[in-house]
């Protein structure tokens, strides 16, 4: 078979990476390349589950505005894998969703358009197509069905972006399968979902204390909390023993909420409040009774040993005020404000109500930190006749705290009695940790992170949220002929109605003219927490209970790729669910990526302000040069962002557009491989192949990449290439050995493309356009089949081992002879010394001809010599 050779001289010197990147992903498309077939149908086998098959639970990013160079590090991980496991002939499902429903996307439509959600206002027919928004004036106050279309408008727009990016970038994704989280299909699915959980018993709604934040104005999930370090005050507090006669030091960091105190607590253990436990003290200021009891929780060491419950400061006032069924005096309101409360009414007795009444009037309507600094004024400066002392005497103790704060917010969270729906959790851990034995995780470690989340969980799962666009709770709830709604007989869709929104839908049984009237009904007004419907991303995929066959095929999935600051979000609610569902597991390995860090080894993150937008580092090194960047890096380890790597990159782009121009160059026929050297060549590729591939299928991209590189410049170019320049020149006479450089050339050329397509996708597609798409009928390098050894079992093998290793150490000799002497690469050396022994020698004989020729060597003296290493000297 005659070679396709190329004209050089016809093609451009350079790689037009911009104008190349724009044809391929065009042609990828067009072409459906990296189309999932449905069609394909093993037979099913649950103990071989996707063994043709591979399943990809692809992250939907958050749809905020843009994605950053992190966003493009991960995902091209995900990538390198798809393509490599394509390669092997698996029918990859690849897909993309957009997670475009919660509260970022709330807060960007809010700053965007200048727009204020109030359930007061009135729907606006047409509102989209007459809006303009006036950026300057004040927010325009907008109803909740108005409010989520611009969200629909401004996140669809949004998605085409970042669209073009992951285009750009080359993933090969099958964008016949996007979705997003709040479509038509994933609206029904996490509402099934919920219908699934209530009548299996793992629902329940209460009226209870739950995570608050006062500035988004929803609850929180305990998943979506993290602990900051908050400079603080420690204040020393004086409270009086119910005879007035003594007084307790009571250290606390929020004197704020002694008028929501219900109870004091010491260690069962200290000796110094022995006296006081099962007695009542009085709180200053407002005169209240509280109990005093004993918990083991109280830490002797710490500020004075006792201390005070409100309701709520934190999550251990919840536990004591749970375990010890003590009143609720709850002062502050959703807004973050303290709301009118009346001392001397049931509940909020006090010894002296006028007075704390008084008091409570300066805090009212008050923010938390104004009000902390009312109450501290008003403990050093005010008593009541019955209080002897000021309250505060002392200078408080500076120090740092722990904080609990929602990941998206800016204030500390705060416990607030709200009705709410819950997924049990707390009574699975055990059942929880099983199921993550079942799945395989990388690195390791991200399972030890699992289980000491799931170990240490202290709510059940909140999934109510009072935001606007979200998946709606599927819910409504009969009101009474007293009006009195019946929480605890909700009502709930048959699933061949789903979707439903219950504040525009009707249950069955009721008018719509019943809504809001005794005898009636009323809706749910709270939508799912984000995470109830991305928890779902493998069922969204696989179409669920809708799609009994495709679920079949496409559940569980085969990996879940994802960060490590998310296993306790999003991987942890993705298994709970396949549990409760269908006591599966939703993938079978979890591969977790590294974050980026900025040159301070800090994370990038668009709220520090410090990230990098990917589309100038694309211009500057192209996409090839970025994925490349990203590859460098293993799983689940933290990487700098460095453009010295992606420099790195787009100069192996331009090395392999040059190399494979000069391989493909030559005229020749496809011939058997006999030179020593050659074969010699292919045993060194053979060895790469196996490396490559144990590499990729234990999911280090990382180091793949760093055999395929180190190959291909130390191997390939920088030694075969050239020891074989001459023989494979056209006016070499000898036919044979010319077509065996050459067939050696393009065999090496053709496997290195294919070991760097999962890495390099522009390039190597480019270059396999040239000649080896017709030759081997294969219109993409990306549908052929990734290398293996048994391709190169019929290539003989090498008469000696040794024989490359020789060649390689004796071509280093040369070059360093020639700059040693300041020779160029084309001049003549006269005479060399062969320093080598008897054992070498019969191998230098037969690499005699390629290794001269390379030197342009006109004399080899050869000295026999006892040293185990052959050297030019």
């Amino acid at each position: 078979m005659n070679f396709n050779k190329i004209d050089v001289e016809k093609m451009p010197k350079h790689f037009d990476s911009a104008g190349k990147e724009k044809q391929w992903a065009k042609f990828w498309e067009e072409n459906n390349i990296y189309a999932y077939n449905p069609a394909y149908n093993p037979a099913y086998n649950p103990d071989k589950l996707h063994e043709d098959t591979f399943i990809v639970d692809t992250p939907p990013p958050t749809v905020s505005g843009s994605l950053h160079i992190g966003h493009v590090f991960s995902y091209s991980h995900t990538d390198f894998i798809a393509r490599y496991n394509r390669m092997k002939g698996k029918n990859i499902y690849y897909p993309m969703g957009w997670d475009d429903n919660g509260l970022p996307t709330e807060r960007r439509v809010q700053n965007y358009y200048n727009v204020h959600c109030d359930k007061n206002a009135h729907f606006i027919e047409n509102f989209i197509e007459n809006f303009t928004p006036d950026k300057n004036g004040n927010p325009l106050n907008i109803c909740r069905q108005n409010f989520i279309e611009l969200c629909s408008l401004l996140a669809r727009e949004d998605e085409k972006i970042y669209k073009q990016l992951w285009q750009r970038l080359g993933l090969s994704i099958d964008w016949k399968e996007e979705y997003s989280t709040i479509d038509v299909n994933s609206r029904k699915i996490a509402q099934y979902s919920f219908i699934d959980l209530y009548s299996k018993g793992h629902l329940y709604m209460s009226n209870a204390p739950i995570m608050w934040d006062v500035d988004f104005q929803t609850s929180i999930a305990q998943a979506e909390i993290e602990d900051r370090m908050l400079a603080g005050e420690m204040f020393r507090i004086l409270f009086f023993t119910e005879a007035l006669n003594e007084t307790v030091e009571i250290a606390t960091t929020r004197p704020e909420l002694i008028p929501a105190c219900v109870g004091v607590v010491v260690n069962p253990s200290d000796k110094r409040y022995e006296h006081l436990r099962g007695k009542t003290l009085i709180t200053p200021l407002f005169g209240v009774k509280v109990p005093v009891i004993t918990s083991d929780l109280v830490d002797v060491e710490k500020g004075t040993g006792i201390v005070m419950i409100c309701t709520f400061g934190d999550v251990t006032d919840v536990t004591w005020w749970r375990e010890n069924n003590l009143l609720l005096r709850q002062v502050l309101g959703f807004n973050g404000r303290f709301q009118a409360i009346r001392f001397g009414e049931k509940g909020w007795e006090s010894i002296d109500s006028a007075k704390a009444n008084e008091c409570y009037s300066r805090l009212q309507g008050k923010t938390i930190f104004s009000a902390k600094k009312e109450m501290l004024e008003m403990l050093k400066s005010d008593k009541p006749s019955w209080q002897h002392l000021y309250a505060l005497q002392s200078e408080p103790a500076k120090l740092e705290r722990m904080v609990k704060y929602y990941e998206k917010g800016d204030k500390p969270i705060e416990f607030i009695p709200s009705r709410q729906w819950f997924v049990k959790i707390l009574d699975k851990k055990e059942e929880l940790l099983q199921k993550g034995e079942q799945i395989a995780w990388e690195p390791h470690f991200a399972k030890i992170r699992f289980e000491e989340w799931t170990k240490n969980l202290a709510f059940d799962w909140n999934i109510s949220r009072q935001r606007y666009f979200g998946v709606p709770i599927p819910v409504w709830y009969p009101i009474d002929d007293n009006g009195a709604i019946l929480f605890e007989q909700p009502i709930l869709p048959a699933a061949d109605r789903l979707p439903i929104d219950p504040t525009i839908d009707t249950p069955a049984g009721y008018q719509a003219s019943q809504r809001d009237k005794n005898g009636g009904f009323t809706s749910e007004p709270d939508v799912f927490d984000t995470w109830f419907t991305s928890s779902l991303t493998p069922q969204l995929n696989s179409k669920w209970i809708f799609d009994e066959n495709r679920h079949k095929k496409l559940f569980p999935a085969t990996i879940r790729p994802q960060s490590h600051e998310i296993i306790r979000t999003w991987a942890f609610y993705t298994i709970v669910k396949a549990h409760l569902h269908e006591n599966t597991i939703p993938w079978e390995r979890v591969l977790i990526s590294g974050w980026i860090l900025d040159p301070d080894r800090k994370k990038m993150s668009k709220s520090k302000g410090n990230v990098e937008t990917p589309e100038i580092w694309m211009d500057h090194y192209t996409a090839d040069g970025v994925r490349y960047w990203a590859a460098k890096a293993k799983l689940g380890v933290d990487t700098a962002f460095d453009i010295n790597v992606m420099k790195n990159g787009a100069r192996l782009v331009t090395k392999l557009f040059n190399a494979a121009k000069f391989v493909l160059a030559h005229e020749g026929q496809s011939a058997e491989i006999v030179n020593e050297l050659d074969k010699a060549f292919i045993q060194e590729l053979r060895g790469l192949v196996l490396r490559v591939s144990k590499y990729l299928d234990g999911f280090d991209h990382a180091s793949a990449l760093q055999e395929a590189e180190t190959f291909f410049w130390n191997i390939f170019t920088d030694s075969y290439i050239e020891l074989v320049k001459k023989r494979a020149a056209v006016e070499n006479s000898n036919a044979q050995q010319r077509n065996s450089a050459i067939t050696t050339l393009r065999i090496g050329l053709e496997v290195i493309l294919k070991l760097f397509a999962p890495f390099l996708p522009y390039i190597t597609e480019e270059i396999w356009s040239w000649s080896f798409a017709a030759e081997k009928n294969e219109k993409s390098i990306h549908l052929s089949s990734f290398p293996t050894v048994s391709d190169l079992e019929a290539i003989k093998t090498p008469d000696y081992s040794q024989s490359y290793k020789l060649a390689l150490s004796l071509l280093n000799d040369i070059k360093r002879y020639k700059a040693l002497n300041n020779l160029s690469y084309s001049s003549n050396i006269p005479k060399i010394n062969l320093e080598i022994g008897s054992e070498s020698l019969q191998i230098y004989q037969l690499l005699q001809d390629d290794l001269v020729a390379y030197g342009r060597i006109e004399n080899v003296q050869i000295t026999d010599s006892s040293s185990k290493e052959a050297s030019f000297v």
